[in-house]
């Protein structure tokens, strides 16, 4: 395929002013002010010219786009003849099931074969170093951190800083980086990126989804990749504990104000032997629910934490809440850990919904 050239932020256009933008006639694009600049990809392309490893990391539960885009900037720079390690910072280090089918995996190591002090570290898909889990020990004695991320509320935790609020996904920047690398897409790479654009545009329904991102899905499925499967893969498929626990749920949900809320404990999940990772996605189901303008999922994980989605249609900047209570996220899409009980933590989230 062709390589596109730096600068000309070819996937990177979400949230563009009308008028800007590209076509097939070959206008050019102007640059747009979000987003990291010449001088800061140039930084970083130097960083990993000059290391001779590089340390991966993503967050902890890692989802499409955490690991899609890790696994593949990982493929890219071991092409490059780099060492590459990556990990994620889970006490119970585990891929998720429904993310096992994504290439590249033979780079993971658990976090304790993870660098100590790495010279070079590049984080994925993580706003805060909190979100690292066991790694954050490992971020706060590198010498040099580049953090990747779309998330707004990302303040730069690294030495080094790509970040564009307004990329649909971290895949997007994956994408901008292995091309400025000299890279290109196979079919294995490009599953990568394809499941952190898939997963982060909610299967290209969110308001993200732009003519950019359709461009960026095409340049990726052109690699031959087979969407039917990867779609099956990420969210057509579950045990049967879940339904049982789906509708113990969805059985407890209530609908206050706008608002519709409920919770899965862990209790609920060890009847059935169900993994933490499996409920992620309840939340898309509760947020169905016409009367609600918010939508929130409590979901406690197998220390006893309560790890809280959150959704709005867009009349609630769910983001700015979530990252009041310790977390982060976007207008729409955010969450947070609470380590509180439910009633708690439910009274703390209405509290800040009522002075938004």
């Amino acid at each position: 395929m062709t390589r596109r050239q730096p600068g000309t932020q070819g996937a990177r256009t979400e949230g563009a002013r009308p008028g800007e933008g590209t076509s097939d006639a070959g206008t050019a694009r102007p640059e747009l002010a979000a987003g990291p600049d010449e001088t800061t990809w140039q930084h970083v392309l130097d960083l990993i010219e000059r290391a001779d490893e590089v340390a991966l990391a993503c967050h902890v539960s890692p989802d499409g786009d955490a690991l899609g885009s890790m696994l593949a900037v990982g493929a890219t720079l071991r092409a490059m003849g780099k060492h590459v390690v990556a990990s994620f910072g889970d006490r119970e280090f585990a891929v998720p099931r429904l993310l096992g089918f994504l290439p590249g995996q033979d780079l993971l190591v658990p976090p304790a074969a993870f660098p100590a002090e790495p010279d070079l570290m590049i984080t994925f898909d993580s706003s805060t170093l909190d979100r690292l889990g066991l790694l954050a020990a490992n971020a706060s004695k590198a010498r040099e951190v580049v953090v990747i991320d779309h998330h707004r509320s990302n303040a730069g935790f690294g030495t080094v800083s790509l970040i564009d609020p307004s990329a649909a996904a971290t895949a997007v920047l994956a994408e901008e980086l292995i091309y400025r690398l000299g890279g290109s897409l196979d079919r294995d790479i490009a599953t990568g990126l394809y499941a952190g654009l898939a997963t982060d545009t909610g299967s290209f329904r969110h308001s993200s989804t732009t003519p950019a991102v359709h461009e960026m899905a095409a340049r990726l499925v052109a690699t031959g990749l087979k969407t039917d499967e990867i779609a099956r893969e990420l969210w057509d498929r579950s045990p049967f504990g879940y339904l049982k626990v789906l509708a113990a749920a969805l059985e407890r949900a209530q609908l206050e104000e706008g608002l519709v809320w409920t919770y899965v404990s862990h209790a609920d999940r060890a009847a059935y032997g169900l993994p933490y990772d499996e409920v992620e996605g309840m939340i898309d189901v509760v947020r169905r629910a016409d009367e609600a303008e918010v939508a929130v999922v409590l979901k406690q994980d197998d220390l006893g934490a309560w790890q809280v989605s959150t959704r709005s249609k867009g009349a609630v900047d769910v983001g700015a809440i979530c990252t009041a209570l310790g977390g982060g996220g976007h207008h729409n899409a955010a969450g947070y850990t609470s380590h509180e009980d439910v009633e708690q933590t439910m009274a703390r989230f209405r509290e800040l919904l009522r002075m938004g």
